[in-house]
């Protein structure tokens, strides 16, 4: 290639009649100008992405925290986990392990969903219309005005290495009820179910997962405790993909806390759609 065709059209001519040094100098700005123009033209053709920032205000109103309400106890609210409104703003999907010890009838306690702020908290009644224990999932519906609500998404088309943001209350209500966001690559999709080096270590659980299994998704990110029910978001759409149901603790319990793995999971919410489909149907 000769030295003209490295210069803009129109600009060869004049720059002919100028010192060598100053004819380089001219080239590469003409060179850069043209890379800057291809520059400009390449990020206005990207597609646009949504600044995780502006999409908070959308998902943490329809965040809610779940558990048990006691008129006589102390604390009269016990925020175990997390939820998410949906559909008409009076359902909210969350974990069926959060709501399996038995209610104090006797005491009145019932089920319960926390909203508002900090220390400014309401209490709404709550029943439990619907489970699906296989796949640790719940839906409750409340009384009173309906909440501001979270978009369904589809779980099918999430793809491995995905940044995803889920938002939920990782230490209850110790701080107030302020919920926390947190990014967690996609990191696998894999089947719930794991074979047991031993007969004698096969439960109930184990069982039904191994008779239907199902994928579910791999996080990388830590979850707590209180994060169980929390609404997995993609940043551009605010769409829910999943609902954290737990994570890999290593050693006792107490660990989850203490020293968090690192690694946590995500039942995928088509299973939400179907509970929701079913729940629907049922209804009087």
């Amino acid at each position: 290639m000769n030295r003209k065709s490295l210069l803009p059209p129109g600009l060869y001519p004049i720059c002919m009649t100028l010192p060598g040094h100053v004819l380089r100098l001219t080239g590469q700005l003409a060179s850069k100008l043209r890379t800057s123009w291809g520059l400009i033209l390449l990020v206005a053709c990207l597609p646009a992405h949504a600044d995780v920032a502006d999409m908070l205000p959308t998902i943490k109103p329809g965040v809610v925290g779940v558990g048990t309400f006691h008129p006589t106890g102390s604390p009269r609210g016990n925020l175990l986990g997390t939820g998410f409104a949906v559909l008409d703003g009076q359902y909210v999907v969350s974990c069926a392990h959060i709501f399996t010890r038995p209610l104090d009838s006797e005491k009145k306690e019932t089920y319960a969903v926390f909203i508002g702020r900090d220390r400014q908290m309401a209490v709404r009644a709550a029943r439990l219309v619907a489970t699906d224990r296989d796949r640790d999932l719940a839906l409750l519906k409340i009384a009173g005005d309906p909440l501001p609500t979270l978009k369904l998404g589809d779980s099918d088309r999430a793809r491995e290495g995905w940044q995803l943001y889920f938002t939920g209350y990782p230490i209850g209500s110790v701080l107030g009820l302020n919920p926390s966001t947190h990014r967690a690559g996609l990191a696998a999709i894999i089947p719930i179910y794991t074979p047991v080096p031993a007969a004698s270590q096969l439960n109930a659980r184990a069982l039904r997962q191994a008779q239907r299994p199902y994928e579910v998704f791999e996080l990388d990110a830590i979850a707590y405790p209180g994060n169980s029910g929390s609404p997995v978001w993609h940043p551009d759409t605010g769409e829910v993909l999943g609902v954290v149901n737990s994570g890999y603790v290593k050693g006792a319990k107490e660990a989850a806390l203490t020293a968090p793995s690192g690694i946590s999971y995500a039942i995928p919410v088509k299973y939400v759609h179907r509970l929701l489909e079913q729940a629907l149907s049922k209804a009087p």
